[in-house]
């Protein structure tokens, strides 16, 4: 059945979407300032996590009205409501920053990708899908149908595990909506309001599928950002595609026979996650698409009895929890650009090394400690810290990213974390692994998000002496503009009147006529700067 058909005569149930008053919302009894928390979720697999972040932006900020005349409905006919009313005057400036911000750093690490020879197995297949020359991927000659051009894009993105999460979700943003943005733009003819606005449905889609059972996926031994990033694809494509309301419910209840993203890797040593984004940017184009040519989801995906969070996090979480705020509290204001590339759980854990690094210096440096001991909360360890062997002496630099003891012992000899860093050569540095193997954790129990808890390390030297350092947990103000675009020249090669001018798009890319410039000189600036 197809769109029009549905329309016209469907038995399935049509989408319930609130009209828009012109009135203001109903207040919130949330505090302007304070992140979203979910009053019905079940408590972390590790304790109970209160999951407030003072940087997300609440009601005072909005000019949205949420679907409050349909909140007896499904979850995903609420988000697909409220998607498709999204207008760029309903987006509050500091979030349209945000989003713009965050796409440049995700087209950085994308570029990065690219010039290194990263997610090389990704483009060839999505070359040999190829398809109607929909959309242009950086790094390939032709351009791709926009399925295949998602699943190019979602590796590039994430193959060096340096593009941006949301500490309290543990989701990926930009890896989960940029794949289908700039895969989809095109072909639908959209101009920078209309990205604007599907990008910043994709974002508050992707955290909310995460937020809504806080770290409850990668407890049950799967990716976070697989699971998310399959309906922020289908969202973003449906919302850029301008599809009505009742077709966005259908493509998100597709999109979830899709979710998934075995964390097996951990142990294995492979670079499987690193495929995660791609593949659910493609599956989450094919649900769009899907869902348009007339195929129907259930309406209670989410929220259902064999849907997401019964079926994989096992969980219950209801229409309420996921979407009751929605246009009043935006997430993707809590997001952080990374700055170490590596698994976001170590970054407190190498803040406070850097820190050590410092006070070492009088007792002669990295070689002057007897052993290190450094605190984790419980959800980390799994990630980062074991099979011990394998976190002292990584096999492969993809899971040297997720090395606790390694990765410290990097910061520990060199104090800073770049690219380089994680090279192939740099698993046989003899100061580093002899260093790791003598660098050890503990468990201790953290009331937030593991990703928020604070970095802990006790130093013993050799000559007795004992050194702490901790670097205080909780949230923290996200990196601004400047360090972004700092970031972005670096993983472009260096700045140049090229990068200059593609950062300055994209910051504005709200401003766009569409999305072709931005991709072409995305290209001009890998053709300029080849990999080292």
């Amino acid at each position: 059945m197809t769109e029009a058909a549905r329309s016209a005569g469907s038995n399935a149930a049509p989408a319930v979407c609130a009209t828009d008053s012109g009135q203001p919302s109903p207040p919130s009894l949330q505090e302007p300032g304070q992140g979203h928390t979910h009053p019905h979720a079940a408590p972390h697999a590790h304790g109970p996590h209160d999951h407030r972040h003072p940087h997300g932006h609440g009601p005072g900020h909005s000019h949205a009205h949420g679907p409050h005349d349909a909140t007896d409905a499904p979850a995903a006919v609420q988000l697909a409501c409220w998607a498709t009313e999204l207008t760029p005057s309903k987006v509050p400036s500091v979030i349209r920053r945000v989003v713009c911000r965050q796409l440049l750093d995700g087209l950085g690490c994308a570029l990065a990708a690219a010039r290194s020879g990263q997610a090389a197995p990704a483009l060839a297949v999505a070359a040999a899908l190829g398809g109607p020359p929909e959309a242009a991927v950086p790094g390939l000659a032709e351009p791709l149908g926009a399925p295949a051009a998602a699943l190019a894009l979602g590796a590039l993105v994430h193959a060096l595990d340096y593009d941006d999460t949301h500490p309290g979700a543990l989701v990926h943003a930009t890896a989960s909506v940029l794949p289908a943005l700039f895969a989809s733009a095109a072909a639908a003819g959209a101009d920078g309001p209309a990205l604007l606005t599907a990008a910043t449905a994709g974002y508050e889609t992707a955290l909310r599928i995460g937020l809504a059972a806080p770290y409850r996926f990668h407890a049950r031994g799967l990716h976070a950002t697989q699971v998310a990033a399959v309906f922020a694809a289908a969202v973003t494509a449906s919302v850029l595609e301008r599809r009505s309301a009742e077709v966005t419910a259908h493509a998100v209840g597709i999109a979830g026979s899709s979710a998934g993203g075995l964390l097996e890797f951990l142990d294995a040593g492979s670079d499987t996650k690193a495929l995660h984004p791609g593949l659910a940017a493609h599956a989450g184009l094919l649900a769009a698409r899907l869902a348009a040519a007339g195929a129907e989801g259930p309406a209670t995906v989410l929220e259902g009895r064999n849907g997401v969070y019964a079926a994989l996090a096992d969980q219950p979480v209801t229409a309420e929890a996921l979407v009751g705020d929605l246009g009043e509290m935006w997430h993707v204001s809590a997001v952080e650009s990374k700055l170490h590339p590596c698994c976001h759980l170590l970054h407190r854990t190498l803040e406070a090394a850097a820190v050590l690094r410092g006070r070492l210096v009088p007792y002669g440096g990295a070689q002057a400690l007897e052993s290190v001991v450094a605190e984790v909360p419980p959800g980390t360890e799994p990630v980062v810290c074991v099979p011990r062997p394998h976190r002292v002496a990584p096999r492969t630099p993809y899971e040297a990213k997720f090395a606790l003891p390694f990765s410290t012992a990097l910061m520990l000899c060199d104090g800073t974390l770049t690219l380089d860093s994680y090279r192939a050569d740099a698993l046989d540095r003899p100061d580093v692994t002899a260093l790791a193997a003598r660098i050890s954790h503990t468990v201790r129990p953290y009331d937030g998000p593991d990703a928020e808890a604070p970095g802990v390390l006790r130093a013993r030297l050799r000559d007795g002496t004992e050194l702490d350092v901790r670097v205080d947990g909780g949230p923290v103000r996200p990196p601004d503009a400047e360090r972004v675009t700092a970031k972005f020249h670096a993983n472009a090669g260096g700045e140049t009147a090229l990068t200059r001018e593609l950062a300055e798009r994209v910051l504005r890319l709200d401003r766009e006529e569409s999305i072709r410039e931005v991709l072409c000189l995305a290209s001009a600036v890998l053709a300029g700067h080849p990999a080292p």
